[in-house]
């Protein structure tokens, strides 16, 4: 079974199209969450999403746009995009996100977009923590996103290797415990403005990251028409 997983794609439709034609024919699309935020076409994302058969967790974000006080955390530019996302977004967005869990399970992975022990708010970025949330895990396997960086953490008979993959990295799903994030597909934040996921082979057992470019130019002038802040804009083409 061959799986696309992708995170934080904050209602860029552009990157996201560039992923799925990227990605070709798989067997399954995940996403963890995040879904709408920053970008300007929050309800394109989540029509296509569906139209393909995507299943995944809810973000902070994903909450925020249904009224949630997920809200009050953001910074200023956040806060101004969810406030534009929510007098934006349609019906059909609104009860899709709605149907989202914080946590589901697919065979031997857990899916969240925080942590496992935090779903929607924990940030994984040290191996104390990564350490904490393999422990909290009960399968081999979590996938997460949040931070907008391709990561995977593992435990190697209790040390915690911390491994920043590039594009084409593998990691070979040997029955170690496993934090594994794919990145970003809407806002990269890893110095590298190209969208980012991870395909999953599940008969052969490896993860490999992938990142495809996109026309990032023509995302930011939607953003511009659509009245988002600046700095949201210009961070899309340097990835950070």
């Amino acid at each position: 079974m061959r799986v696309a997983v992708v995170s934080d794609l904050h209602a860029n439709i552009v990157a996201l199209d560039a992923v799925l034609d990227a990605i070709g024919s798989v067997d399954a699309v995940w996403h963890l969450g995040d879904v709408v935020g920053y970008g300007p076409e929050p309800d394109a994302v989540v029509e296509r999403l569906a139209a393909i058969g995507a299943v995944g967790v809810a973000g902070n974000h994903d909450l925020a746009a249904l009224g949630g006080n997920e809200i009050d955390w953001f910074n200023p530019d956040a806060k101004a995009a969810m406030s534009w996302t929510r007098g934006r977004i349609g019906a059909p967005t609104r009860a899709w996100l709605a149907g989202l869990p914080t946590t589901r399970r697919e065979q031997d992975m857990t899916l969240v977009h925080g942590s496992p022990r935090d779903p929607v708010w924990e940030y994984i970025t040290s191996v104390p923590v990564a350490r904490a949330n393999l422990a909290a895990l009960d399968t081999t396997i979590g996938l997460h996103g949040h931070t907008h960086l391709p990561m995977a953490w593992a435990d190697q008979d209790g040390r915690i290797d911390a491994i920043s993959p590039g594009p084409g990295s593998t990691f070979q799903l040997d029955g170690r415990r496993v934090l594994l994030n794919p990145g970003s597909v809407g806002q990269p934040r890893d110095g590298d403005p190209a969208a980012s996921w991870i395909e999953i082979d599940t008969d052969a057992r490896i993860a490999t990251w992938r990142r495809v470019a996109y026309d990032i130019g023509a995302v930011q002038a939607a953003m511009r028409d659509c009245g988002l802040p600046t700095r949201l804009v210009d961070r899309l083409a340097v990835g950070l």
